[in-house]
C-alpha cells in the first residue's frame, strides 16, 4: 500500500513538472518563466524526498536539502538579472 501511494504521488509530481515545463517554454514574460522554474524546483525537491522515503535512505533527504538551498539561490540570481533588465 505504501509503495502504491508513493508511486501515485511521484506520477502526479511528474505530470506537474511537465505542465510547468510547458509554462517555462510558453511563458509570455520572464516572471512567468521564473515562477514556473520555482515550481519545477519545488516538485523536484518533493520527488527527492519521496525517493528517500521509498528507499529508506537519509542520503536523498540530504541531497534534497542542498538542492533546495542552491535552487533558492539560483531563483534569487535570476530574479535579480530580470529586475535589472526591466529597469533598462
Amino acid at each position: 500500500m505504501k509503495e502504491m501511494v508513493l508511486l501515485i504521488s511521484e506520477g502526479c509530481l511528474a505530470v506537474g513538472i511537465l505542465i510547468a515545463i510547458v509554462r517555462v517554454l510558453r511563458g509570455p514574460r520572464g516572471s512567468d518563466r521564473l515562477a514556473a522554474l520555482s515550481v519545477i524546483s519545488s516538485f523536484v525537491l518533493a520527488l527527492l524526498v519521496l525517493f528517500g522515503v521509498y528507499d529508506g535512505r537519509v542520503l536523498y533527504l540530504d541531497v534534497a536539502l542542498v538542492y533546495d538551498i542552491f535552487g533558492f539561490l539560483g531563483i534569487l540570481a535570476i530574479s535579480r538579472i530580470i529586475g535589472e533588465k526591466q529597469k533598462e
